[in-house]
């Protein structure tokens, strides 16, 4: 990642200049990055204050403190990892406790926002589809609309219930708190006595973060947008607040974005947006509710398509020419708070012909067959017989813990600890009399790291031509078996 502040040495004085004020005869300092401006400095997301900026030394703690490990895979692209570890930082203290840090690293966590962040993607686009179409039937030169125009509408609509569809089966999940989510359930075993309270703030937390996360992957675009429907589907219209930077929609923009399932009744027997979903669900758009578990075996090509964008991951995504916001990016390209640096793209010479990460190109929506639906009723399904694990790197309760004390790390540097920078480094090592670690042990330290990145090599028997033969040679013996947690599997530490 490029650095925000060019230099690494962080002085402990302001940077700024003193000039002579002719009224009050006194010497005024002027700072150079004034960033206690709180339209600047601050974010504010559901009532929470979330930093918008970082000084300095913010930066040099945040990139040797709390920046994800080199030791971990894909290192050099942006992952769904990069950006939670980013909102964690720039979040309030309140919400520093160690259960909702154990929450956000959890694998149900990380497959909801996976899934959210597929359906903002396209929920944006839509919603810039509905805006210019609006300006298209306004004024004095207004388009006449075809039904086929309506007919694209509509498909284009049960595409985006489609994706709502997946984020409803994997905060499902969440709710029941079925496997490793048990400790997060709201309701005491013995006694069933619903923690409401504390559930509340609970949610409160999460839904916040869950709208910096997407907010920042969507290149930090359309803010307003992303938190209206991110409160719309995890609450209900009733308890989204009116605010005059919400975009207002028409009704029949309203079933255009949010499905023909939307159902609005009174407020207490009122169910979220993301339920309607789950229990109203086509024949054919049955098999969603299992991608991402078992491979699809059908001739559904929709649901193929939806299944390679959720089972790909973020850093292979550009060979499939798909973009989810920034998630597969390098991270040569950004800052450390995950701005698109230009100059970098400039020099990477990148243009509307190659542009596998789809930064020059502009993100659009792809006209449909407008028999498609009739095509899909006729698609045959198959048996499901095949699993589907995500593998997911493993959180050390070490780096819980130093989440959990991020303030008290922070304020160590601030009152006095010194941050090692390249210059405050040599100085040690000229000072040190020790001769630090073995030529054994550098060795030993290289080739565990090498080990874990690196693909096993394929060492069967050439004879041995049958598909059970292969399957032994993929899992090495010497692996330590990692204890499964709800089905969930993770990279060796």
């Amino acid at each position: 990642m490029i650095r925000i502040y060019a230099d690494t040495y962080v002085p402990k004085y302001h940077s700024g200049k003193w000039s002579w004020d002719g009224k009050t005869d006194i010497l005024h300092f002027e700072p150079h990055h004034d960033l206690e401006d709180a339209r600047e400095r601050f974010i504010t997301t559901n009532g929470y204050k979330f930093l918008r900026s970082i000084n300095q030394e913010e930066e040099m703690i945040f990139r040797q403190q709390f920046v994800r490990s080199e030791a971990t895979f894909d290192t050099d692209t942006v992952v769904i990892n990069d950006v939670r570890d980013l909102v964690l930082y720039l979040m309030p203290k309140e919400f520093l406790s160690m259960r909702f840090l154990e929450f956000m690293h959890k694998p149900a966590v990380h497959r909801l926002l996976h899934a959210l962040i597929i359906y903002f993607e396209y929920f944006l686009r839509l919603v810039e589809f509905v805006l210019v179409r609006r300006d298209e039937l306004a004024g004095n030169m207004a388009q006449i609309q075809s039904e086929q125009t309506n007919e694209m509408k509509r498909i284009w609509s049960i595409y985006l219930s489609q994706y709502r569809m997946l984020v409803a089966r994997n905060y499902s999940v969440i709710l029941k708190g079925q496997g490793d989510m048990a400790q997060f359930y709201h309701m005491k075993e013995i006694v069933n006595i619903s923690a409401t309270i504390k559930d509340k703030y609970f949610h409160e937390q999460f839904l916040a973060v869950a709208i910096q996360i997407i907010w920042i992957t969507m290149h930090r675009r359309a803010y307003n947008v992303i938190e209206m429907e991110m409160n719309r589907l995890f609450r209900s219209e009733h308890f989204v607040m009116n605010r005059p930077e919400y975009l207002k929609f028409t009704p029949s923009e309203r079933s255009l974005l949010y499905g023909r399932n939307n159902k609005i009744v009174n407020y207490r027997s009122q169910a979220s947006p993301l339920i309607h979903e789950l229990k109203h669900i086509a024949d054919e758009d049955l098999p969603i509710l299992w991608i991402g578990e078992r491979k699809y075996r059908g001739t559904d090509t929709r649901i193929v398509q939806i299944e390679l964008e959720y089972i790909v991951p973020g850093p292979q995504l550009f060979m499939i020419d798909v973009a989810h916001g920034i998630l597969g990016h390098p991270k040569l390209l950004y800052d450390t708070m995950l701005n698109l640096d230009w100059p970098a793209v400039r020099f990477a010479n990148y243009s509307v012909e190659h542009d596998p990460y789809h930064i020059v190109r502009q993100p659009h929506l792809k006209i449909p067959n407008i028999d498609e639906m009739k095509l899909r009723r006729m698609s045959k399904h198959f048996d499901q017989f095949f699993k589907v694990f995500r593998i997911y790197e493993p959180v050390s309760k070490q780096m819980l813990t130093r989440w959990c004390r991020r303030d008290k790390v922070i304020n160590f540097y601030r009152s006095g600890g010194v941050l090692d920078d390249i210059y405050v480094r040599c100085n040690k090592d000229l000072a040190s009399h020790k001769y630090g670690p073995t030529v054994a042990q550098i060795i030993q330290k290289y080739f565990k790291l090498v080990t874990r990145l690196r693909k096993k090599a394929n060492t069967g028997n050439a004879a041995d031509d049958t598909i059970s033969s292969k399957s032994l040679v993929l899992a090495p013996p010497q692996r330590k078996k990692i204890p499964e947690i709800a089905e969930d599997r993770y990279f060796e530490d």
